[in-house]
């Protein structure tokens, strides 16, 4: 029997998605967050996650929402790519959801090649689609370097840090 598929399911809009549970880390309410100058439209800024400084991505943004409105429901998915963690804003995120690989269509049955590169498949669930993502598409690498910057300041020259 083959192995079903786990994924945290989450939504956008009408649509429901779905990204590896394994590069999920946390998902957690929308904190405050600083804007970051010079930033895509659709990077909406940076927060503190316990110490740790985490870019976020409106993926609502990035897909092209035209109106965007903020509410309680909205969350932020926190993924790590490697040695790298960003936060994705969706409108609301939801349960594990476990998925037959049987019941997965692959990208070029349901997309023209190159339309939707980052969707890895489209699962059947209970009469629902969920559309599978792959993150490190979704993000550009170019993308992903200006991240990068963003989270990594230079270090200031002259004294050394204070430990305290």
């Amino acid at each position: 029997m083959d192995k079903e598929l786990q994924v945290v399911g989450f939504r956008i809009g009408r649509e429901t998605f779905g990204l590896p549970i394994s590069i999920v880390r946390e998902i957690v309410r929308v904190p405050e967050i600083t804007a970051m100058p010079n930033a895509p439209d659709y990077i909406e800024g940076v927060i503190n996650l316990r110490g740790r400084i985490i870019p976020i991505v409106d993926l609502r943004k990035r897909f092209g929402q035209k109106s965007i409105e903020a509410n309680k429901k909205n969350r932020i998915v926190v993924v790590e790519l490697g040695a790298r963690a960003f936060g994705l804003i969706v409108n609301s995120a939801s349960e594990v959801l476990r998925i037959s690989p049987s019941e997965i269509e692959e990208p070029s049955n349901v997309f023209q090649e190159g339309e939707l590169d980052f969707v890895t498949g489209v699962g059947k669930l209970k009469g629902r689609l969920v559309i599978l993502l792959d993150v490190s598409r979704i993000l550009k690498r170019g993308e992903l370097a200006s991240m990068d910057e963003i989270v990594h300041e230079p270090e200031p020259v002259g004294e050394p840090a204070r430990r305290f």
